[in-house]
C-alpha cells in the first residue's frame, strides 16, 4: 500500500501561472471569495472540469497530478459532488498551506486544452 494518494486539479491559466511560480510544489492562497479548494479523485472528473469550465471561463484549462500524503488525507473525508464519479476532497482555506505541505514531489500538467 502507498503512503501517498494521487489526486487531480482543473486549473486555469491564471492559477497554473501561480504553482509555476511556486515551484510547480505547492498550489495558491484561496481568492477572498474561495473559502474551500477542492482537489478531485479522478483524471477524468478533472478534465471535465478544466475542458467544459475553464476553457469557457477563461480561454484554457490544464489538468495537473500530485501525490498527497495519506495521514494527512485522513483528516479528510471524500465528498461527492453530485454523483460517485465526481469525488473530491474539500480542504478549507486555512487549511491550503498545510495541504501544501503534504504534497510530496512535484505537481505535474498532465492535459491542457485550448
Amino acid at each position: 500500500m502507498s503512503d501517498t494518494t494521487t489526486l487531480w486539479r482543473p486549473v486555469g491559466p491564471e492559477e497554473l501561472q501561480r504553482v509555476r511560480e511556486l515551484g510547480m510544489r505547492a498550489f495558491p492562497p484561496r481568492l477572498p471569495d474561495q473559502p474551500i479548494f477542492y482537489p478531485v479523485l479522478s483524471k477524468e472528473y478533472a478534465v471535465k472540469i478544466a475542458r467544459d469550465w475553464n476553457v469557457a471561463r477563461s480561454g484554457s484549462g490544464f489538468v495537473t497530478k500530485f501525490e498527497v500524503r495519506n495521514d494527512y488525507l485522513s483528516g479528510y473525508a471524500i465528498q461527492k459532488a453530485g454523483g460517485n464519479a465526481h469525488q473530491e476532497y474539500w480542504i478549507p482555506a486555512e487549511d491550503l498551506s498545510r495541504f501544501n505541505e503534504a504534497i510530496v514531489g512535484v505537481i505535474e500538467i498532465t492535459e491542457s486544452f485550448p
